[in-house]
């Protein structure tokens, strides 16, 4: 017997020791190549978020998150840039208004715990996403609405503002001449930016914000603000945000069924591609055919990341420490001449 248990115990030691060796000589190899072994297990930051205003948005929310700040505020941070900027005529101030006139904003946020803020139909208050996010942190809501948005905006210190620019209250008067509602969704209407954000945490969190359609009806909100529609994560599996026409992603849960194919093994760019087709399918006979554009964005908990897109031209921006903040194309089901 007790031999039995020496070579039992011998046997056990070798093997620890191979496999000490093993760890060892893996350690030496990468260590020689320049790359610390326990790289190889840490889990990478990463961002993503729609359209070419994503790049200063990113560049903003990795800053934040470098330098040690909450997930969710270096989202708010990074949607901020956007939001004040006069230049984006599809988020916050500048914004193309709705056919009355006026501007009014939606925006969401989510962290990695499944809490969410959201407001909507939002007037004259410059950063939404900020309302939304306060949303989440202080009421026992997830979606405040119109003057009582607004309402709470202003018993917390935000200051009611003028969002309606002079270039886009020239362009609303030159639209009031016919008053046709035909959306452009690639050139000055693709009215979002969403964004999912990765931390050094392995956490998924996300945040979209939007002056919404140009000319839309006064009162109309789209998906943006909407869990599940604009945007949607779950932290065990990854997270999907929406743009795009939002009456479409609304009629399909879009955000939500992205990250439910993720759950049963499609990759990112699968999941994005499977949505799309659904909703390609259920409007290809539908009057907004003639101007429908969907794009979704995804990550999963592996870290990779995917674009898909009914129809050309949507692009979206990437920051990761491996190659830092840039644009990627999208692919896409269709070209806009088809």
């Amino acid at each position: 017997m007790s031999n039995r248990r020496d070579f039992i115990k011998t046997t056990a030691l070798g093997t620890i020791g191979v496999s000490t060796l093993l760890s060892c000589k893996d350690i030496a190899k990468s260590e020689s190549e320049g790359v610390p072994a326990i790289i190889n297990a840490q889990k990478k930051s990463l961002i993503i978020s729609t359209w070419n205003h994503g790049l200063p948005a990113n560049e903003e929310t990795w800053k934040q998150l470098k330098d040690g700040k909450p997930t969710l505020d270096a989202i708010e941070a990074g949607m901020k840039i956007p939001e004040a900027d006069p230049k984006i005529r599809s988020v916050g101030y500048g914004g193309y208004p709705d056919r009355e006139g006026k501007v009014t904003l939606d925006a969401c946020i989510m962290d990695h715990n499944s809490d969410c803020g959201s407001v909507c139909f939002l007037e004259g208050i410059m950063h939404p996403i900020s309302v939304a996010k306060l949303v989440l942190e202080k009421t026992p809501h997830v979606m405040l609405s119109g003057e009582g948005a607004l309402q709470f905006a202003l018993e917390e210190g935000f200051k009611k503002e003028n969002l309606l620019t002079p270039e886009s209250e020239a362009d609303w008067k030159k639209w009031l001449q016919e008053s046709k509602y035909e959306p452009v969704i690639n050139i000055e209407n693709h009215d979002t930016i969403s964004m999912l954000v990765i931390d050094d945490n392995d956490n998924i969190s996300g945040g979209c914000t939007t002056s919404g359609a140009a000319w839309k009806m006064h009162g109309r909100v789209g998906d943006s603000p909407i869990i599940g529609a604009g945007l949607f994560l779950d932290n065990e599996v990854g997270g999907a945000a929406a743009t795009g026409l939002g009456e479409a992603v609304m009629r399909t849960a879009g955000s939500a069924m992205v990250v439910e194919l993720m759950r049963h093994g499609r990759t990112p760019f699968e999941a994005c591609k499977e949505v799309v087709e659904r909703i390609y399918n259920k409007h290809k006979n539908h009057k907004d055919m003639e101007y429908l554009q969907v794009g979704f964005i995804a990550v999963n908990k592996k870290g990779e990341h995917a674009g898909y897109s009914l129809r050309s031209g949507f692009n979206y921006a990437v920051y990761d420490e491996e190659k830092g903040n840039r644009m990627e194309d999208a692919q896409f089901k269709m070209s806009w001449d088809k």
